[in-house]
């Protein structure tokens, strides 16, 4: 397996809204930008293959 090495900050290219992420059981180990997260803040999450969590909670991503 190969690493990837950046030197700057990774920039997550397309922002998703709560209602506009993409099914999580097709994108298992993806990372996502999510522009309303809970009480409106935007939320980096991931996908565990079921789900879209947040990296900071490892909780289900919610607008709520």
């Amino acid at each position: 397996m190969a690493n990837t090495t950046f030197s700057g900050p990774v920039k997550v290219s397309e922002t998703f809204t709560v209602a506009t992420v993409p099914d999580a059981t097709l994108s298992e180990g993806g990372m996502i930008y999510v522009s309303n997260g809970k009480n409106g803040s935007p939320i980096i999450a991931f996908s565990n293959g079921t789900a879209w969590l947040r990296v900071d909670t490892a909780g289900a991503i919610s607008s709520s």
